[in-house]
Parts: structure tokens; sequence; C-alpha cells
């Protein structure tokens, strides 16, 4: 797979994983192997460089040899918004990459070719954003930020009453992206399936072992 050019990718592994009792969820195993590491195993060959949006001590992802970007708030907030906001200000940075990837931590079947759909549905669209859809909704965290919002981002959550990553996405341009429903051994996958519970992870675990798609 030829990695989409321009782009720098971002893993959101926050959250408080209160429903598996919390802890980090992207650290949880899955199949032997954390639930990050096959988010990362799909990533990069999608798009580099590569980082991780994630509070706290950076020395439990030590292994994967990447940046950890605390949260920037703007001063008062976290969460997926301001990790992307920190994402952004690495991307700008660090790498002269134009746009950012972001992916959910918790989220271990999303598409292989996740990148470049979207980067084909926002060429020559430099302001706007392309966010990724299946079964008819669309996944906010899944999307590809121009860098170039970093200030209306900033302004956003300083100022805003709704934190929310959709809301932010509605004051915006955006293009929606669908992605085909996917099949393990005849039953139906979506492939945004995101693992929130402990039941979930069972559920991940019979399909990565009965055939990852």
């Amino acid at each position: 797979m030829t990695r989409s050019r321009g782009i720098a990718g971002l893993v959101l592994a926050g959250g408080r994983a209160t429903r598996f009792g919390g802890g980090d969820k992207p650290l949880r195993l899955l199949a032997r192997k954390t639930m990050l590491a096959h988010v990362l195993d799909r990533l990069e060959p999608q798009v580099a460089p590569l980082a991780i949006s994630a509070n706290g001590d950076p020395a439990r992802f030590a292994q994967y040899g990447l940046p950890v970007l605390a949260d920037d708030g703007a001063g008062r907030q976290t969460g997926p918004l301001a990790g992307i906001l920190s994402g952004m200000a690495w991307a700008a940075a660090e790498t002269g990459c134009a746009r950012v990837l972001t992916v959910a931590g918790d989220t271990p079947f999303f598409p292989r070719n996740l990148a470049a759909r979207l980067s084909q549905a926002v060429a020559g669209l430099p302001g706007n954003i392309a966010v990724a859809a299946s079964g008819g909704r669309r996944h906010p965290v899944f999307a590809l930020w121009p860098v170039s919002l970093a200030t209306d981002l900033r302004d956003f959550l300083a100022g805003g009453a709704n934190f929310s990553v959709a809301a932010f996405l509605d004051k915006h341009q955006t293009v929606s992206v669908d992605f085909p429903m996917g099949e393990v051994k005849g039953a139906r996958l979506d492939p945004f399936f995101n693992v929130n519970t402990p039941e979930d992870l069972a559920e991940a675990e019979a399909i990565v072992l009965g055939g990852k798609p």
C-alpha cells in the first residue's frame, strides 16, 4: 500500500474507559496484542509520521516509539478536540504535513484505505474536513483535518459551550465519505466497530481469531 503524502497520523488514545473499570482502553489485550498495536498496524502503512494523543505519563506508551501528545485544551478543556488541536500543532511544527488523519484507539478494524479515500474526497479543497461514515452514521473522530484550522479550533475550545467533535464539524465545510460494511464468517461488521465494554472486547477477539478483515 502506498502512503498518502502530506498527511500525519494521530491515534486518539485518551478516554477514561469507565465501562472497563478505568485505565487505558487501547492498552487492553486483543488476541495477545494491545488494541493500540492493532490500530497502529492499520494506520502505519497509510500515513506517516504518527503520534499518540494521550494525557498522563507518556512512559506507558514507550514500547511504540512514537511521540505522545498531551491535550491542548486552549487552557480549559481536555478530550478529543483538545487532542486534535495538539495533533495539528505537532504536525505543523514537526512534520510539515498539511493535514492530520485521526483515528480512535479502540477501533481495531477501521478501513485499510481510510487515508486514501478521505484524501481523495478533499483533493482541491484545502479547507475542507473529510469525515468517515458507515451504515448511515458519521464517525467524527475518523477524519482528515487541515492543519490550517488550528486557530479556529483553539478559538472554539476557548469560548464554546459545546466541545463535541460533531459541533466543531458542523461549523465548517465537510465532506462525508461512506465506507461499506464488512463481513466476517457471514456476519456483518461495521468497520468502525469500537470496543466499549468487556463484551465488545470478546466480540473483537472472536473477529480477530476467526479471520481479521
